[in-house]
């Protein structure tokens, strides 16, 4: 997903080729998911005619000043991208163009041509993004709900220290709050965590005065370094984790030390025992409750601590009830999602053919999307996985109180 250095890039890309000058068209799609409350035609006409005055950014956000209200904001969520045509613009693992492909995308959510004949889109395969249309983007959530920005307000270590002092969460959990500090997201928590030292689920408050200074000095080195480079992850020092961080365990590697993956703040996350080490009294209440996470599944035993919609909570499953045990269930995943939850509506009959059978049709689907599947990661199988989730447990519910209402209905005649 994109975090602080890849927005800043766009907005930077913006100020540079798009401030100054007057929006000539704007088209906006109909799309209710990633643009809300507003109808496509009144958000075009909000901005026809207008001249973009300033490109701004706090956290994973950005909007456009225009030179009167109201102005368009942008979260960028999981895939959420801008492209400028004829402009070079960082491109990240996520992003959907291609310089083959039709202009402007199929996945834009907003195009803007500009007066001199320049044009930009705003784009988002996935449909996580929000596209928003108000006056003051900086006075309403989420913005308003945002903690200090990690590039432009900086804490000093004094700040930093007395925050951390006060939270007895996981370090990894709190840097992804974004009410606390906006902008740091999974890869650069990794990161940051990785090059000082820190093992992602120490408790905050544990932290030295120095592991403190430490850390704060690695944020801002990595802002610094990721900014200086336009966002370009291929330009990443190689001593970064950050290039290893998705390889499969057991063949991920930083330095010649190991890379492990597990679960902390909800996300999956990559360390090195070697050097990222618990202190002793919490390694001991951690032992025996670890869970395994591989790249890419987002799979653990923790909850989300971050608390907020850029770092969703997986679902909890339920337990069962009268001792027995319910049927096994073959884990969802972003590529057969859909399937499964068809699947499930279904009556389950017990068929030796059955997992061939749907082992066929996932693979099928996987070679149908061909390098679709490589765009997955654990962010978007935690919040598929939970609207999938979500579904179930509400047709459940329907279903127990439609059961309980008939049995009273009985019983009263």
């Amino acid at each position: 997903m994109p975090e602080l250095p890849e927005i800043e890039a766009a907005r930077r890309a913006i100020e540079e080729h798009c401030v100054g000058k007057k929006i000539k068209k704007c088209t906006v799609a109909d799309d209710d998911k990633v643009i809300p409350g507003v109808p496509s035609k009144d958000f075009e006409a909000a901005l026809v005619g207008k001249t973009i005055v300033a490109a701004h950014r706090k956290g994973k956000n950005m909007w456009l000043e225009l030179d009167s209200p109201p102005f368009p904001s942008f979260q960028f969520g999981m895939a959420g991208a801008v492209y400028i045509k004829g402009v070079a613009v960082t491109k990240y693992k996520r992003s959907a163009v291609k310089d083959t492909d039709e202009w402007p995308s199929k996945y834009s959510k907003l195009f803007v041509e500009l007066a001199d004949g320049l044009e930009f889109s705003f784009t988002d395969k996935r449909r996580f993004a929000k596209v928003r249309l108000v006056d003051n983007p900086a006075s309403v959530p989420p913005i308003s709900e945002l903690g200090p920005d990690a590039l432009l307000e900086p804490m000093t270590v004094d700040e930093f220290h007395n925050s951390l002092s006060k939270k007895k969460i996981g370090i990894k959990a709190l840097l992804l709050d974004q009410s606390f500090i906006s902008g740091i997201g999974n890869w650069m928590a990794d990161e940051v965590l990785y090059q000082a030292r820190i093992h992602p689920l120490q408790t905050a408050s544990s932290l030295s005065k120095e592991s403190c200074v430490t850390l704060l000095k690695c944020i801002n080195e990595v802002i610094e370094m990721a900014n200086e480079v336009g966002a370009d992850n291929s330009q990443f020092p190689s001593d970064w984790i950050f290039h290893s961080r998705e390889k499969k365990p057991g063949k991920a590697f930083v330095d010649g030390k190991k890379i492990e993956f597990i679960n902390a703040g909800g996300r999956t996350t990559a360390y090195v025992p070697e050097i990222q080490e618990l202190p002793g009294n919490q390694a001991v209440k951690v032992t025996g409750k670890k869970s395994k996470a591989k790249p890419g599944t987002g799979k653990g035993d923790s909850g989300n601590e971050s608390g907020n919609e850029d770092e969703p909570e997986k679902p909890k499953g339920r337990k069962s009830s009268g001792g027995r045990k319910p049927p096994s269930k073959k884990k969802l995943s972003s590529s057969d999602n859909d399937s499964e939850y068809e699947d499930d509506k279904k009556p389950r009959v017990k068929s030796k053919s059955k997992g061939g059978e749907r082992g066929k049709r996932v693979a099928a689907k996987r070679k149908q999307e061909g390098s679709d599947d490589e765009l997955d990661n654990a962010s978007d199988e935690d919040e598929e996985a939970e609207e999938v989730t979500n579904g179930k447990r509400g047709k459940a519910a329907a279903a127990s109180k439609k059961t309980v209402a008939s049995k009273r209905k009985k019983i009263s005649k």
